[in-house]
């Protein structure tokens, strides 16, 4: 089988889960024996349709412009038994790119005017390829793929073999060990296989793709942190991302959220660790943490017998947190102060992070 895969993501890498989930289909087509060429359409010259109808009179089937679309993408697509458009939902459908390479299609259809089942329509010149839509979106809700959905089965028909949909994709990128995403993606390999081998994806399989995440209340709320702290630091999520910055907590709550999901449990192992926190100031109250054998808990109050106790105001704990202070320094400083196993506070980075 050939397959050629189009992706009209413009962002590359981790940063963009419309290739993380068109990787993952691809291996499994791969995997299957399919031939795949996949087209990122960013990097290619690809003109906008200028309704000229050159294509359907003067020269047919060929287009006006002798862009990459004419010479290379669309001759592969007329030729390939299945075609996988891959596309962010930009504002509930596919964005801008995909749309004009949808739109640059036109040549395979002739200009007649023809009645099938009481609705006018152009014959086609060349028959569309079997089809694949995998779309993404932030939101929850699969509702937001209502106007996308209706948008392709109308365009494609018949021609339409599967339709992929992964609601709350942001949590794809996540550096986790979290199983649902993995079985996510393991079984988005196993829907290209079976694409392959069937041509299409069993109802089991899709279930497993589009399975919610149960935590995404807290994602939602450590996603909003980052974003005010892009807002308030004047920089774009992509250099957040890049530079490795951390979301800014502004109560007790977030800041263990924040904690929770710095926790590396691979690099902490089989170390226990109790952690008590004493804040003042801006946010006033008290919470811990704790981990043993890899196991993370955390909560709001006082727990007995802590290892190490922090009293410090909060705005300067989160300061430090966020890198913008010296912890070391602002100890020196009197800024906070800590009782118990001090060496503990040295460690911390080998409990959390990358």
């Amino acid at each position: 089988m050939k397959v050629l895969a189009l992706n009209s993501s413009a962002r590359v890498g981790d940063v963009s889960k419309t290739e993380i989930m068109l990787d993952h289909l691809v291996q499994g087509m791969r995997e299957a024996g399919a031939e795949v060429e996949v087209i990122n359409l960013h990097k290619k010259k690809i003109r906008y349709c200028s309704g000229c109808f050159t294509c359907w009179t003067k020269t047919p089937g060929i287009c006006i412009h002798q862009d990459d679309m004419t010479k290379e993408i669309y001759p592969k697509y007329l030729e390939c038994d299945l075609s996988v458009l891959a596309t962010p939902l930009y504002h509930f459908t596919v964005n801008a790119l995909m749309k004009t390479f949808i739109e640059r299609t036109l040549p395979i259809a002739q200009p007649f005017l023809v009645k099938r089942n009481g609705v006018t329509s152009h014959p086609l010149r060349h028959q569309f390829p079997l089809t694949v839509v995998l779309s993404v979106a932030g939101f929850p809700e699969e509702s937001v793929f209502d106007q996308l959905r209706s948008y392709i089965h109308f365009l494609f028909q018949g021609r339409l073999v599967a339709e992929i949909y992964r609601t709350s994709a942001e949590m794809l990128g996540q550096k986790t060990t979290d199983k649902g995403i993995s079985d996510i993606l393991k079984a988005t390999v196993q829907g290209g296989r079976e694409l392959v081998e069937s041509k299409k994806i069993s109802p089991e399989t899709l279930d497993r793709i589009k399975k919610p995440f149960t935590h995404f209340e807290k994602f939602t709320s450590l996603g909003n942190l980052a974003w005010q702290t892009c807002i308030d630091e004047g920089v774009t999520m992509g250099e957040f991302q890049k530079r490795g910055m951390i979301p800014r907590p502004n109560s007790i709550e977030t800041f263990l959220a924040v904690m929770q999901v710095g926790f590396n449990p691979e690099k902490a192992g089989d170390a226990k660790m109790t952690m008590q926190y004493n804040f003042s100031g801006q946010v006033e109250g008290r919470c811990y943490f704790s981990f043993e054998n890899g196991k993370f808990t955390a909560g709001a109050g006082q727990i007995a017998n802590p290892d190490l106790t922090v009293e410090t105001p909060f705005e300067v704990w989160m300061d430090i947190l966020t890198r913008k202070a010296d912890g070391a320094q602002m100890l020196m400083e009197g800024k906070y102060t800590v009782s118990g196993q001090t060496d503990l506070l040295l460690n911390m980075n080998q409990f959390f992070g990358e």
